[in-house]
């Protein structure tokens, strides 16, 4: 027994490790199955993201018309208290309304969905097909599916319950729809980057934003109403642009003067372009100490 020696038992696993390495064989995707799959993870994302406040997609998008709905009412009430509903367009009150509601909606949504996208550091990132892209895209495809299907609830029930309604240029005016939808997007990239660094500021600067949209926005009146020293006040603003040339795009007797589509076009191509920069810079230097306490 003493002169015996003792061997160790190398268990099989190992063995079939070896095995598995020596015959294994890293397979390219072609860029269709590989286009193919990422389109199906950002699909799956974005079912996640739409259905993340509320387990009921139902639910969430009766939420989503009420807000909407609610908007439309405290605007139609504050036009009439104040006596600024004869200075709007010729036309149904209520497409005056929905252009302006609804693509500051659509605007404002977007980017706080994009804002509050999963970061380098979340939960979900560390599954190994996710990346940050993938959850920007799914954030904004799912604010984006919200938003149109509440439009598209509140005028086919106006158009059937009220009165019929006719859209002088339908499809230019979703393209203003997009590009609000896109502005809100570039925002929210600039807003994602700026997180890890000031998340408190961050929060604060989206809702002074916000706020300040509501008036800046010029969804209460028409640029051609204005004179020139106001129109001085909101020429800045992209949205202002989108939103009046969106109802020159739905109102068949409203001709825009004082704005034009090319602006919010460079704006957005500028803001994004810092906000791609940004969150760039910030995912390649977050660090998950800067949370710990």
């Amino acid at each position: 027994m003493q002169g015996r020696s003792v061997k160790r038992r190398r268990g099989p696993p190992r063995q079939i490790g070896i095995v598995q390495q020596m015959f294994h064989r890293e397979t390219q995707k072609s860029p269709l199955m590989a286009a193919v799959t990422l389109s199906e993870l950002i699909f799956h994302s974005t079912v996640r993201s739409v259905r993340q406040g509320h387990g009921n997609a139902i639910y969430g998008l009766l939420i989503n018309v009420f807000q909407t709905a609610s908007m439309l009412l405290v605007f139609y009430f504050v036009m009439t208290l104040i006596g600024m509903r004869g200075a709007a367009l010729r036309g149904d009150y209520f497409l005056y309304m929905m252009t302006g509601i609804s693509v500051f909606m659509a605007h404002t949504k977007t980017m706080g969905a994009v804002s509050g996208a999963g970061a380098a550091l979340s939960q979900m990132q560390q599954h190994g097909p996710m990346t940050t892209a993938v959850s920007i895209a799914s954030a904004a495809l799912g604010a984006l599916y919200l938003q149109v299907l509440t439009m598209a609830v509140l005028l086919y029930g106006y158009h059937v319950l009220f009165t019929p309604i006719t859209i002088s240029q339908p499809i230019p005016a979703m393209g203003m729809v997009i590009m609000a939808w896109l502005y809100g997007v570039a925002l929210g990239l600039v807003l994602l980057g700026m997180r890890p660094w000031a998340p408190r500021l961050v929060q604060i600067l989206q809702s002074i934003y916000t706020r300040a949209s509501m008036f800046a926005s010029g969804k209460m009146f028409v640029a051609n109403s204005l004179s020139y020293t106001l129109l001085q006040f909101f020429d800045w603003n992209p949205l202002f642009h989108i939103i009046d040339q969106t109802r020159g795009f739905v109102f068949i007797n409203y001709n825009p003067h004082h704005t034009s589509v090319s602006y919010p076009i460079y704006a957005m191509l500028v803001v994004a372009m810092i906000g791609m920069m940004g969150e760039f810079y910030t995912r390649r230097r977050v660090s998950a100490s800067w949370s710990a306490r």
